[in-house]
């Protein structure tokens, strides 16, 4: 059977069999699916043989790249001396106990107790859980209420998905559950008008104060964010804007979680974008770039504050699954963390690579599509505009984004679109010549995407 034959057969059973995750199906029926069979460095392949450099690092995941076979003999190591075994029953495995201590080294301070999951959604349903049950514990109930941004992504299980903000994701599933609120975004590029970024960042900080006021202190549980926004955009905060949102959740008594599923592991220039940013968080989720994708595994990380109630309760912790601190994927986790320091992966993306990614990218600013090029060490948007000195985007009906993303895609770059925003989060070790052919076949999208749209 040839290449082109097993094609039509796996896209035939995908077809028929497969519900991607959000799709709209009858528009992926009529394209088929593209199907991925390799991949090397920052690039993958499909099975028609076409290589593209992938922009995204998979999903926001690969930091280390593909291709890293000390990880793959990490998993066939473990999976030959222990496959599986679980974490009840007051029982462990050395991987997970490794993996827990190289995280509360790395970890910003004070965060030394980890709780293992399997994505970034668990984690984040995790953190929800923990959240009221510390309250619980601290004799104060009513202070339920888990406040998060409108375009925060936080995960799609009917917690997070009631924590991440974005009304799409609500409506089909009768969400968000009782006890959410959302404020707005520090979201200088479509919400700050004229003012000064810094000044803006204040304001936005200031929406959080407003929204504990109204639903009152007592009753505000935690402060959930990521300390740059991915899905929703790669919206990167103007300074002044966490220390702000640091000392209202001080002066108010309210938990502060800092969303590190996107940030942590070297994506903004250091371990963690609270470092990145200075934020001290109470509680720290994570994910993705934990086993650079390699295997499913999360974690959320507790602080002191949170952590020593959790662990000091004389009752049961009720919460974990089966997979909790698989040691498949501990041992994965813990060697891709390993790689990354001894190569130093975590500091790249803040170094001259974070450099040379920030600066030419911003040359694609010149377009006439393009409204602002942003980026913070290996993440960035290019937002598509119909109006440049309006900040003006297309109508959603002109689908500025999605034809520019195909675009990519038939010139050999993998962008991911945000409503018009054209995202990138390429694996850390990407070179300076693979940052250049990034921001040329970008262009070459772009002015296909012009063209498609009569500009």
């Amino acid at each position: 059977m040839s290449l082109r034959d097993d094609t039509r057969r796996w896209r035939a059973l995908d077809d028929r069999h497969h519900l991607h995750p959000f799709t709209v199906f009858p528009e992926l029926r009529a394209k088929g699916s593209r199907v991925i069979v390799g991949a090397e460095g920052c690039h993958v392949w499909d099975s028609e043989g076409r290589r593209y450099l992938d922009g995204m690092a998979g999903l926001w995941c690969v930091n280390a790249g593909y291709g890293r076979e000390r990880l793959v003999e990490a998993a066939r190591r473990q999976m030959a001396e222990l496959p599986f075994y679980n974490t009840f029953f007051m029982t462990t495995t050395p991987a997970v106990a490794e993996l827990a201590g190289k995280l509360a080294e790395i970890l910003p301070e004070g965060l030394d107790r980890v709780i293992f999951m399997n994505s970034g959604s668990e984690a984040n349903d995790t953190v929800i859980k923990t959240v009221r049950y510390y309250w619980n514990l601290m004799g104060r109930p009513e202070k339920k209420t888990l406040i998060a941004r409108t375009l925060g992504y936080h995960g799609v299980g009917l917690g997070s998905a009631s924590l991440t903000g974005m009304g799409f994701m609500h409506k089909p599933f009768d969400l968000p559950l009782p006890g959410f609120a959302h404020i707005g975004n520090p979201y200088h590029f479509a919400e700050g008008g004229d003012e000064d970024p810094e000044t803006f960042g204040l304001r936005a900080a200031g929406w959080l104060e407003a929204k504990i006021l109204e639903i009152g202190p007592e009753k505000v549980a935690a402060f959930v964010a990521e300390p740059i926004q991915g899905a929703g955009g790669v919206i990167i905060p103007p300074e002044g804007y966490w220390p702000e949102v640091q000392r209202i959740c001080e002066r108010y008594d309210v938990l502060l979680v800092a969303d590190e599923v996107i940030c942590g592991f070297g994506r903004t220039g250091n371990w963690w974008g609270s470092d990145t940013y200075g934020i001290r968080p109470d509680i720290v989720p994570m994910a993705k770039g934990l086993t650079s994708g390699y295997l499913p595994m999360a974690a959320v990380a507790l602080g002191r504050r949170v952590g020593d109630a959790v662990a000091g309760a004389a009752g049961e912790y009720a919460h974990g699954v089966t997979w909790s601190g698989h040691p498949v994927a501990a041992a994965v986790a813990l060697e891709n963390i390993r790689l990354i320091e001894e190569e130093g992966l975590h500091l790249r993306a803040g170094g001259p690579i974070g450099a040379c990614f920030a600066e030419r990218l911003a040359t694609l600013a010149d377009h006439p599509l393009v409204g602002e090029v942003r980026a913070k060490g290996l993440l960035a948007c290019i937002e598509l505009v119909e109006d440049k000195a309006a900040k003006r985007p297309y109508p959603s009906a002109r689908k500025a984004g999605l034809t520019c993303r195909e675009h990519c895609f038939e010139n050999g770059l993998i962008m991911r679109a945000v409503r018009d925003g054209m995202i990138l989060s390429p694996p850390l070790v990407i070179s300076e010549a693979e940052i250049d052919e990034i921001v040329t076949k970008a262009r070459v999208a772009l002015d296909a995407t012009a063209r498609d749209l009569g500009r």
